[in-house]
């Protein structure tokens, strides 16, 4: 996927979602949208569990620095 970030991957989703609701996608642009839409949603999971990881890391660190200085 090219560099985009999350809010923009999110906002695209919202966007085909939108356009699918609407019924204004015909059925060729429908199979395209919905391949985009699935790239769309494994890179916005992706990026949340890599972001989730990073937070437990800053978690578990901040956790033995304060064991050290107890």
């Amino acid at each position: 996927m090219e560099n985009i970030t999350y809010e923009q991957a999110l906002a695209e989703l919202q966007q085909i979602i939108e356009a699918l609701e609407s019924g204004a996608i015909g059925i060729d642009e429908l199979a395209e949208q919905t391949e985009r839409g699935e790239a769309l949603i494994q890179f916005c999971q992706e990026k949340l569990r890599q972001t989730e990881q990073r937070v437990q890391g800053l978690r578990d660190f901040l956790n033995a620095q304060q064991q050290r200085t107890s």
